[in-house]
């Protein structure tokens, strides 16, 4: 008999000096499955949530790489980098005598919540011209970047001292923001505003929507978990994923008719696009969406239930 394959979102801690890429080819061999997906990319050298859909799991992948993200990061002013954080080489040294008091940051933290505009770091994956920054950076070309907008949903000065002395000054903040916001950039744009060259010295994500830390295995657990048989224990349902969607309640007919794809009429009161189907019991059957071209109809975008 086939042993069943474990399937929904494994938080996972992903460690130093891999990529996100590199974490699912190895969650891949631990598996023994190729259904493995991140939702949302992580520099080498940050550590965090990253939650990784696996089996039917990465039917819902594209619906997570939109989440909120939350980070606790430390910015160091004095110095900038070519990657606008610790691992790159410098480019500029200024030092800060007399440091900064908690008060002159916490009045440049005020300029930076609500929307801002970034221009993203040349080591970074945004295309341009059809080739990513990174690849222009590594050949030594610098381009012109587009800016792009990004929300700081909250921003708070983790450091506790009143004064952060020179001369090259760094605290700690805690930030919620939107998808695709550099806290890199961030950084150093924060040096700007304080008069001087800055970069991130420090990076840890902290919160990918709704999954945490706390929510998270390293791949230490995992495997223990794999040699054990336990690995259904680390695996959170497809529904944590897409709690934030509005959702509708399928009767037993209903039910049957999602299962084979079927085009319903729309459901009544619904108000965002696209939105969950559920049965009774709490399982999430498909996303659905309403027709574009017949508004009293509503056509599925991904069947998630099983037979």
């Amino acid at each position: 008999m086939a042993l069943k394959q474990p399937e929904g979102v494994l938080p996972l801690l992903k460690p130093a000096g891999m990529t996100s890429h590199d974490c699912v080819a190895k969650l891949r061999k631990i598996l023994k499955t190729k259904k493995v997906g991140h939702t949302g990319t992580l520099d080498p050298e940050v550590t965090g949530v990253l939650p990784v859909c696996v089996g039917r799991g990465t039917k819902i992948a594209q619906y997570m790489t939109d989440y909120p993200k939350a980070y606790e990061a430390e910015a160091t002013i004095g110095r900038s980098t070519t990657t606008e954080d610790a691992h790159g080489d410098t480019v500029e040294t200024e030092e800060v005598p007399g440091g900064f008091a908690a008060d002159q940051v916490e009045k440049v933290f005020d300029s930076f919540r609500g929307v801002i505009q970034q221009v993203p770091p040349m080591f970074s994956a945004v295309k341009v011209n059809g080739k990513k920054l990174y690849q222009y950076a590594r050949e030594g070309v610098e381009v012109e970047r587009p800016v792009r907008e990004a929300v700081i949903y909250d921003l708070k000065l983790l450091s506790k001292e009143k004064n952060f002395p020179g001369p090259f000054p760094s605290f700690s903040f805690s930030v919620k923001c939107s998808k695709g916001t550099y806290i890199r950039t961030l950084a150093v744009d924060m040096g700007k505003k304080l008069g001087y060259p800055a970069h991130m010295s420090k990076l840890v994500r902290v919160g990918s929507g709704p999954f945490e830390l706390k929510d998270c295995f390293t791949f230490e657990e995992i495997e223990s978990a794999a040699e054990n048989g336990t690995m259904d224990e680390l695996f959170l349902p497809i529904e944590k994923a897409i709690g934030h969607f509005e959702s509708i309640i399928a009767d037993e007919d209903m039910e049957r008719k999602i299962k084979h794809g079927a085009v319903l009429p729309m459901a009544k009161g619904v108000q965002n696009n696209p939105f969950a189907v559920y049965n009774k019991k709490g399982q999430c059957l498909a996303i659905y969406k309403k027709h574009p071209e017949k508004p009293h109809l509503m056509k599925p975008e991904k069947i998630l239930a099983v037979e």
